[in-house]
């Protein structure tokens, strides 16, 4: 993957291409960006850079065997590890290099997928994946090791906010002082998930998201006509994976937004409503079902529409990019029920509900808890 096939992101390119030419590679380097801001295609593109020394990440054809491995994310000196859980395929102690097939087919389809696509990739959306002790072994084992062509090796670590405590002592001195011409890159979207010990012993890159425009051109050059291009770039804010995903009418916000919408139409007529309160009840049972992952997702969708709605309540609608498609409802009408009086408490409910699915919880409990709450909240009064 060259810097040319990678969508916006110039200044961070420029610097990329920058740092290896005057050899000022730093041997340890945190990229954090939100979703689909092209954290981990960037990562692949300066590794490939590296590897095959390539000018200014255009010119394949001087070294086209080089390229043509790390095009098909096979060269021996570019490693990659990414969150797994035991599944049918790996009964006990899974780690990266039991899923590296089923890896190269996810970069190849969805290069600037998040962490649930790849969790449905390999069948794993009802576990909460990770990086764990055998995980960190395995990639002590691989850098003690000598680079295979003689140059660099590279090690891109997708989702390191997901490494676990065990695992991260354990990488610590590697992460300090690693073995020479060893580049380690750690891709995260959430920077306080990663510890205070390493994120110190790193080069941080913040990537910022996608502009509309980038998104739109992007849609474009897909086959959408520049007016629906720009609605779902729009909508994306900033995430590029998203609006491929609208494009494509398989975005999980949109399952999300019909849970959502059931969600607060009941919870307007629980009150002192039994029938709604117990369909309410049956809402969390569905809910439950689902993996904890799809439930996480689930909530941060939340959050985000109640965001976008108070944005809207307060008059500051060129902020505002949710677009809901579910008929009849509309955002602009649900907007005053959010407000300063209870945005606050219903942020707080959603965090404590993801925090318990996390700690693996009785969901059906946290959601049934959650609704009752959300009831009394969007019958509470503006001041």
């Amino acid at each position: 993957m060259l810097f040319s096939k990678i969508i916006g992101q110039e200044h961070l390119k420029k610097h990329l291409v920058y740092s290896a030419d005057s050899g000022r590679i730093p041997h340890a380097q945190l990229f954090i960006g939100p979703e689909g801001s092209g954290t981990l295609p960037l990562a692949i593109a300066y590794a490939q850079y590296l590897l095959c020394q390539n000018s200014n990440g255009e010119n394949q054809g001087i070294n086209e065997a080089c390229n043509a491995k790390c095009n098909s994310y096979t060269h021996p000196d570019l490693h990659f590890i990414f969150p797994v859980a035991n599944s049918d395929k790996v009964k006990s102690h899974a780690i990266s290099d039991d899923f590296l097939n089923e890896w190269r087919e996810f970069l190849n389809q969805q290069p600037y997928g998040n962490l649930f696509d790849w969790y449905q990739h390999i069948g794993i959306e009802k576990k909460q994946g990770q990086i764990g002790v055998d995980e960190s072994q395995s990639i002590l084992r691989k850098l003690s090791l000598k680079s295979y062509e003689g140059g660099y090796k590279v090690m891109l670590i997708w989702m390191a906010d997901r490494i676990n405590t065990a695992a991260s002592n354990k990488l610590l001195k590697l992460i300090e002082e690693p073995p020479e011409k060893t580049v380690l890159i750690l891709i995260a979207e959430d920077e306080e998930k990663i510890i205070n010990t390493i994120r110190s012993r790193c080069q941080i890159l913040h990537f910022p998201p996608i502009p509309e425009a980038l998104i739109a051109k992007a849609l474009t050059k897909r086959g959408l006509d520049e007016t629906k291009a720009t609605q779902i770039a729009h909508e994306a804010n900033g995430n590029l994976n998203k609006a491929f995903d609208l494009a494509a009418n398989r975005s999980e916000d949109l399952v999300f937004e019909k849970w959502f919408v059931q969600w607060v139409r009941t919870a307007f007529k629980a009150k002192g409503n039994k029938s709604a309160i117990h369909d309410l009840i049956l809402w969390s049972e569905e809910l439950a079902k689902y993996g904890r992952e799809t439930q996480k997702n689930f909530l941060s969708y939340c959050e985000s529409i109640f965001r976008q709605a108070l944005l809207l309540n307060y008059g500051a609608k060129e902020l505002v990019y949710a677009r809901m498609h579910e008929e009849g409802f509309d955002l602009s009408k649900f907007a005053p029920f959010v407000h300063e009086n209870n945005i606050q408490q219903i942020y707080t409910e959603l965090e404590n509900a993801n925090y318990h699915i996390e700690r693996n919880g009785n969901s059906k409990l946290i959601f049934t808890d959650l609704s009752i709450k959300l009831t009394r909240l969007l019958h509470s009064k503006a001041q």
